[in-house]
């Protein structure tokens, strides 16, 4: 969310942000909360006003009390009355103000970094860098689920009569496959500084509200019926939550925590051929990394971020790639973003694994999140997260990546002592 001082000082900026997002349909957004940030400030000055008439006037009324003067006291006290019935229009007046400005500030995307490129959608998205080399081995590689089977490691169909579609059973080797990647990734973090974390996987309104935009929100989250309670779509909103309506001595900067939680998601849209399987599911398991920084800092921690996660995929012998988000494709709190993606050697391409976002300070603004510096000014931090795994599609590039043409899987060595020290995976059929 954006400061509206900001936004009444700068509306050419605000509107042209928007135009570089394709949002045209939000720029009278920019006008209209500018007019209702007129009315709103005029209205509080207003009963600014009045508050200290009538404050005036009922000293007045006690001295002329004092003086015997009861006429001329209840006349003042009428004009009291009026001026209490006129303010309490006028305070209604700046509620309902500030609750569509609120509204409206919420809907307005956030200003992106300069070094964001321009482009309508995620088909626009721009390639940074790429690690390992994509190998294409001369042996098939079969779908996901399929090799998955051959262990004995999936069951869709009783998942299906259990929970519906876009829930599995993961057993045996793949199971404990998903676990060790789990409990790596948590090491390989703690390693890098990182405090770790086991949070809450259900949210207040007030905390999905602060962390995601209305649309997201709406695409993502699971509402628990009957109580002000969001299952997590990631663990990254609850971690960001940790710090809601707090002042953060600026020495406690940064906050560097790594969170494990289970993920519940919607999922809405097309369901093909390539999502089938672990691919695009409504449950999984995650291990998530979060920055509260200064400002100064937030892009260096950017950068730090991704790296991580690249350095991981690489220790289990997996080629990935770096993706810059266009405009179009940036969720409308963030700043800049960019996605990891590992080399699919079935499909022969890239897909996505994981997302680094650096938010400034949209959402700590939102949550009022704040810093106190040592000059005693408070101002509002910046806020990052970053996904170190998400094991179900993790583990697709996984093993399409250390499968042999035996139908046996490599165990990269960073991963062996997590699977009792086994070198391979032994198919069962």
């Amino acid at each position: 969310m954006l400061d509206l001082k900001f936004v009444r000082e700068n509306p050419e900026i605000v509107k042209q942000n928007i135009k570089n997002k394709f949002q045209d349909s939000k720029l009278v957004l920019v006008d209209e909360v500018i007019e209702l940030d007129e009315q709103n400030r005029a209205a509080k000055q207003e009963g600014d006003a009045l508050r200290a008439e009538r404050n005036k006037l009922s000293k007045q009324i006690g001295a002329l009390m004092g003086q015997g003067k009861k006429e001329e006291a209840e006349e003042l006290k009428r004009l009291v009355t009026d001026a209490s019935d006129h303010l309490a229009e006028l305070e209604k007046k700046e509620s309902e103000l500030d609750e569509k400005i609120k509204k409206i500030m919420m809907t307005i995307p956030n200003i992106i970094d300069p070094s964001v490129p321009i482009g309508k959608d995620d088909s626009e998205n721009v390639e940074v860098q790429r690690y390992g080399e994509p190998v294409v081995p001369e042996f098939d590689i079969p779908y996901h689920a399929e090799i998955m089977e051959s262990f004995d490691g999936i069951d869709l169909d009783s998942a299906r009569k259990v929970a519906g579609n876009g829930f599995y059973y993961l057993m045996g080797d793949i199971a404990r496959l998903h676990s060790s990647v789990i409990s790596y990734a948590r090491d390989f973090m703690i390693d890098r500084g990182f405090t770790y974390c086991i949070p809450p996987f259900m949210i207040r309104s007030e905390v999905v509200t602060g962390v995601m935009s209305f649309a997201e929100m709406d695409a993502m989250m699971y509402k628990i019926e009957g109580e002000d309670l969001y299952l997590i779509g990631t663990s990254e909103h609850s971690m960001i939550g940790k710090f809601i309506d707090t002042i953060l001595p600026e020495s406690k900067l940064p906050q560097t925590l790594t969170s494990y939680s289970p993920c519940f998601r919607k999922e809405k849209g097309a369901h093909g051929l390539e999502e089938r399987g672990v691919y695009r599911i409504h449950q999984f398991e995650k291990q998530e990394m979060i920055v509260v920084c200064k400002p100064e800092e937030s892009m260096d921690w950017y950068e730090k971020l991704w790296q991580n996660t690249v350095d991981l995929f690489r220790t289990l012998d997996i080629p990935v790639r770096t993706l810059e988000c266009c405009s179009g494709d940036l969720a409308d709190l963030k700043v800049k973003s960019v996605d990891v993606e590992a080399w699919s050697p079935r499909q022969k391409k890239y897909f996505e694994v994981g997302s680094c976002s650096n938010l400034g300070d949209a959402q700590a603004r939102r949550l009022k999140i704040r810093v106190s510096g040592e000059d005693g000014q408070k101002y509002f931090a910046h806020t990052l997260n970053n996904t170190v795994v998400a094991p179900p599609r993790m583990l697709i590039a996984f093993l399409e990546n250390n499968l042999q043409a035996d139908g046996t899987v490599k165990i990269p060595e960073a991963l062996q002592p997590y699977m009792g020290g086994m070198k391979a995976l032994v198919p069962k059929k």
